[in-house]
């Protein structure tokens, strides 16, 4: 039965598990991407994004709250510096766990766990996104194509221009 059980403990008394979890997360920040163990990913991804959505809002407060997890100024300040600009607009989700296969010595499932916006291999067909508003305005359709000139059908432009072809062939000779 899984009674109250909330996390994953992994093996390993608290301090160890918190230790690790932070090593772990300071290596994901430093390096944007690492290989690990499934359990272990899930359990990083528990633990690094409330980090990260600290460091949208960059605050004293916010750097100590992090820095109590972390316990690296390194990256505490590439967390704030490099990394919280580029999730600004995404409200969530800036992991993401690549199942890798079985690791040969001991068979364990393996994962790559890494930051979403870090990917260079899923982001390149992607654009950079325009920040939309849920203003009214002025739809650009309308207004540019009457202003500026008349439509005119296609098929009058058309027969113009195949009358106009021949009589001037006939002027030139």
């Amino acid at each position: 039965m899984r009674h109250g059980k909330k996390i994953n403990h992994l093996g390993r008394k608290t301090a160890h598990r918190k230790s690790m979890l932070a090593n772990m997360a300071c290596s994901l920040i430093e390096h944007k991407r690492i290989n690990t163990t499934v359990a272990k990913a899930k359990a990083l991804r528990v633990f690094v994004e409330p980090l990260v959505t600290k460091s949208k809002e960059d605050t004293t407060h916010n750097r100590r709250i992090v820095f109590r997890k972390l316990r690296s100024k390194e990256s505490v300040s590439e967390l704030f510096r490099d990394v919280a600009p580029k999730v600004g607009e995404r409200p969530g989700g800036y992991t993401r766990i690549i199942k890798l296969g079985n690791r040969l010595g001991d068979n364990a499932d393996m994962a790559m766990i890494e930051l979403v916006d870090y990917n260079e291999i899923y982001n390149l067909d992607k654009p950079e996104k325009k920040k939309s508003t849920r203003r009214a305005g002025k739809r650009k359709g309308t207004t540019s194509t009457s202003e500026t000139e008349p439509t005119v059908p296609q098929e009058e432009t058309k027969s113009e221009e195949t009358n106009s072809e021949p009589k001037e062939d006939k002027k030139e000779e």
